[in-house]
This record gives structure tokens, C-alpha cells and sequence, in this order.
């Protein structure tokens, strides 16, 4: 499989020597291009016909991208993303994903990987720690990272996370608007068992460590209840939690900051544990057979 990194850098670069009239077109047309394949496949196009419509614009700001006018926090990222080599991370941390997957027989169902990797509104992605990502189409991997003590660490477990949903919806389809909590507790909780698969527990992100075990019990009663609950504003409440509910004007559930992830990594966990299963196997099961054998609910 072959793998190509988008020199951002350079491209970050270039965006912040331009004027400002010139940076959305630069933005639009040179560093999002390569993943129009992507966007296509999410419904984003790259350009709307209304000025303030939902494009390629809009989409990276809701994803937590940094905006582009915002020169000197991008400089100063930009500064740490090259002294970390960051992109030198990513090509071998995919490289690594892309071993371990042959040898365990499993495939990206895509000719090659594109990885792009982007500067993070930390203000916008706080509760994340200022790193996330996506990887929902197989064939593209993104990165968004404002480098700090604790993510730096994290960005290979990052990636791989990202990584294992393109093994993932290589073997699953999906449906993003009808995804249930079930579903979505299960994709993201693979993707994170995998990542420690890779590089160990203690890489695991903010998402599934950030509650107790008094709360995780609690949150596990609340999530059995809404298991096969619909649409993204309503699954999206018992992902990330009340806080994040309230702010997107989502109903709140009751629920801790990332208490979906700490459940479906639990259920995860005591599934492969509980049936000596790999997480190569796992990856192709079920989120029925996985819920089930894990004897959680």
C-alpha cells in the first residue's frame, strides 16, 4: 500500500507568507485538493455557491482546524510541529499500522493512504487537549495537533487510532447520520485498542481516561439504556458527554466529558479478555458480538 504524506509544513509555510485575501484560496485549492476524495465522500464539497455556506471552509472549522487568519498562534505551532519532525512521526507510525495489519491480515480497502496533518484550535479542540483526527473514508488519514506536553506523545497512538477506522469501514459499512450509541462506542474503542495494540496503555487519550471508576460504572448504566439510540446530534451526547451537549445545543444525557469512550473501551477490553480474542479478531466482529460477549451489560 502506498502511503503519501502532504508536506503541510511546506504548505503551512507558503499559507502564512500570503495575504489574507489569499490564504482561503490557497487553503481551498492547494491544501485540501488531495483530500477531495474524502470530502466528496462526506458530503463536503470544497466550494459552496453561497458565500457563507457549508463547504470545505466551514467543515475544517467545525472539525477543530485552526482558522487560518490566526497567524501567530499557526507560527508558533508550526515551529513546534517542526522541531517534533512530525511528519516524519506519521509516515512511520502508518508504516507500522500498515505492518501489523499484513501480518495480521488485514487490509485498508484503498490503492494507497494520504496522510494530511493540520494545526488545532486549541481553544476549539480543549477538552480533546488540543489533538484529534479522522479517518472514516479508508484511504485518508488526518491529523489536527497544536503540539503540547501531552499530546506529542500521543500522536502516534493518534494516528494509529485513525488508522484502525480505515481497516475498520474497509470490512463494515456505515451510515454516519444512522449510526446507534452501540455502533459508535464499538468503532471508536476498537480504534483505540489498537492503538494500544501498538504503543501501550499509557497512550490512550483524554477520551477514555478521564473518568473514575464510580463514574465509568455509572455511565455504563446510562449508555446500556440508550444503546440503540439514532443520529448524530443524539449519539454525539452520549459520546462526549453533557458539556459538549450543552454547548452544541444537543439534549444532555447525564453523562461525564468523554464517558462514551471510556465505556466502549471497557467493553472492548473485557470482550477480548473475556474470549482470549486479538484485537484482529475483534476488528471483524460485530458490535452485536462484541457487546454481548463482553458480558458488561
Amino acid at each position: 500500500m502506498k502511503i503519501f504524506i502532504e508536506d503541510t509544513i511546506s504548505q503551512y509555510d507558503i499559507l502564512l507568507s500570503l495575504s489574507p485575501e489569499e490564504r482561503e484560496n490557497f487553503f481551498r485549492h492547494t491544501m485540501m485538493k488531495p483530500f477531495e476524495g474524502m470530502w466528496n465522500a462526506i458530503n463536503v464539497p470544497m466550494k459552496s455557491k453561497d458565500p457563507k455556506g457549508y463547504d470545505v471552509m466551514m467543515a475544517t472549522r467545525m472539525l477543530g482546524y485552526l482558522d487560518i487568519n490566526e497567524t501567530k498562534l499557526a507560527e508558533e505551532a508550526l515551529n513546534d510541529l517542526k522541531k517534533m519532525n512530525a511528519l516524519k512521526i506519521a509516515e512511520k507510525t502508518l508504516k507500522e499500522c500498515i505492518d501489523f495489519s499484513s501480518e495480521h491480515d488485514l487490509r485498508v480497502s484503498a490503492e494507497e493512504l494520504r496522510f494530511g496533518m493540520y494545526i488545532a484550535d486549541p481553544k476549539k479542540l480543549k477538552n480533546q487537549n488540543s489533538y484529534t483526527g479522522f479517518g472514516g473514508i479508508p484511504g485518508y488519514v488526518i491529523a489536527i495537533i497544536r503540539p503540547n506536553s501531552y499530546n506529542v506523545p500521543r500522536f502516534p497512538a493518534l494516528i494509529a487510532h485513525e488508522f484502525h477506522h480505515n481497516l475498520r469501514f474497509s470490512y463494515f459499512e456505515w451510515n454516519h447520520g444512522d449510526v446507534t450509541v452501540a455502533d459508535y462506542i464499538i468503532i471508536e474503542e476498537l480504534a483505540d485498542s489498537f492503538a494500544t495494540a501498538l504503543y501501550g496503555k499509557e497512550f490512550l487519550g483524554p477520551w477514555v481516561t478521564s473518568i473514575d471508576n464510580e463514574d465509568l460504572e455509572y455511565s455504563i448504566y446510562v449508555i446500556k439504556e440508550g444503546l440503540n439510540v439514532k443520529g448524530f446530534a443524539e449519539v454525539s451526547s452520549y459520546m462526549f458527554g453533557d458539556d459538549f451537549a450543552k454547548k452544541e445545543g444537543y439534549q444532555p444525557v447525564g453523562l461525564s466529558t468523554g464517558a462514551g469512550y471510556a465505556v466502549g473501551y471497557h467493553i472492548v477490553q473485557s470482550f477480548m479478555k473475556n474470549n482470549n480474542v486479538t484485537i484482529r479478531e475483534a476488528t471483524l466482529l460485530s458490535t452485536e458480538e462484541i457487546i454481548k460477549g463482553s458480558n458488561v451489560f
